[in-house]
């Protein structure tokens, strides 16, 4: 008690007693809270993994549920956790195809080719770097190149349209032809004024696949400015075109404006008399006459979005129709677009296996859209199905 008295007065006092209790509650809980060795190991273990009723599965995945990856590792990204539906197999490939998007872009667009760049870039291109070449029918200038690399880390190259790919042939009666815009234009007609629509429409139908930059590749993917993408890809369209051999892709089918394409049908029933050799045995011509193939019923894919193969485009049975078609002159006198064009080839030339709806990939382009319903597709898009224009010509 004597020495207790005179701890107490003293300032010392105080440091000794936290010092003591220091030492008492360091035993006590070494020796209370502190695991064994054998209940490390086991505690070790459960920290990891979850029992089955504990574990909560993720919200975009079905059974089984995820596993809390260990401390030491980083967890899995969610292109790891995703399954893919179905594309499974020809995503998350290092290997590249002999691809690349096509884009036929004027220099004014360039804010709304950044745009759709971006989105691109965001959904898909960022993981595979596919290649982009722009076309033009006047030289890209150096600001629109710029600002064009710089929104990508994909190789870019730009190109210059032939003239003789952007102008009049020699056949057609350019007096005529103004006349038959003005007839449009008073009709109004979609683009019924416009001539170079119609450049641009000939020069998609039947002289892309031939551009320098464009003849060597495989498939490209056909992409516009002001184009939006919606959904996270997880696999490569590309990969998945060669994989399954396929040869046509698309998202939307609308019809056709009737005022745009009055005779296009009759100059494609002389084609089918022509060249029968050309047409496949297990086509789809159902799909664009509901006689038979004696009238046309005006479906198409919307082809400012097409994923297609390049040595399709350049066949003989696709050349020849372009040609018969380019002859009669429908693409001025009239206002064909390469949109029917491309589907009658695809539809009269293919084997119908070979055509394919790219359902997974959420595309808009004005006022038309397609949006995945599917709750599972859902959970990669930022889209409303509620929107969609997908199912037009396709029941």
């Amino acid at each position: 008690m004597t020495v207790v008295r005179m701890l107490r007065n003293s300032r010392l006092s105080l440091l000794v007693l936290a010092f003591v209790l220091g030492i008492l509650s360091s035993h006590i809980y070494d020796r209370v809270a502190r695991p064994s060795p054998v209940q490390r190991h086991t505690n070790g273990s459960n920290d990891r993994s979850l029992s089955g009723d504990q574990q909560k599965p993720l919200l975009h995945q079905a059974p089984p549920p995820a596993v809390i990856p260990p401390s030491d590792q980083q967890p899995p990204s969610p292109q790891q956790q995703r399954q893919s539906t179905q594309h499974r197999g020809s995503g998350n490939s290092t290997k590249r195809v002999n691809a690349a998007f096509v884009i036929l872009v004027q220099n004014k667009e360039l804010h709304d080719m950044r745009k759709a760049m971006r989105m691109l870039e965001s959904t898909f291109n960022s993981k595979y770097g596919y290649p982009y070449i722009f076309l033009n029918d006047e030289p890209f200038t150096e600001h629109f190149k710029t600002h064009i690399m710089a929104t990508t880390n994909a190789p870019v190259k730009f190109g210059q349209i032939p003239k003789e790919h952007w102008s009049y042939p020699a056949h057609i009666n350019q007096t005529h032809a103004a006349l038959c815009r003005k007839d449009m234009e008073m009709r109004q007609v979609p683009y019924g004024a416009s001539e170079s629509y119609r450049h641009m429409c000939r020069f998609e139908s039947g002289f892309v696949a031939q551009h320098e930059l464009v003849k060597d590749l495989e498939f490209y993917w056909r992409v516009e400015p002001g184009v939006e993408f919606s959904c996270e890809l997880d696999f490569d369209p590309f990969l998945f075109m060669k994989t399954k051999k396929l040869k046509y892709g698309f998202t939307i089918a609308l019809p056709e404006f009737v005022d745009t394409i009055p005779t296009l049908w009759d100059n494609v029933k002389r084609y089918m008399k022509l060249h029968p050799e050309h047409l496949h045995k297990r086509n789809s011509l159902e799909w664009l006459s509901y006689d038979d193939g004696e009238t046309y019923n005006n479906c198409h894919f919307w082809t400012n979005f097409e994923i297609v193969s390049v040595p399709f485009l350049q066949s003989k049975a696709y050349m020849d129709l372009f040609r018969l078609l380019d002859d009669a002159g429908g693409f001025f006198y009239e206002r064909w677009g390469d949109a029917p064009v491309r589907s009658i080839a695809a539809a009269l030339t293919l084997d119908r296996k070979e055509i394919h709806f790219f359902n997974e990939i959420g595309y808009r382009h004005g006022i038309y859209e397609h949006c995945p319903e599917s709750p599972a597709l859902q959970l990669k898009c930022a889209c409303d199905p509620e929107d969609n224009f997908g199912k037009c010509c396709l029941s």
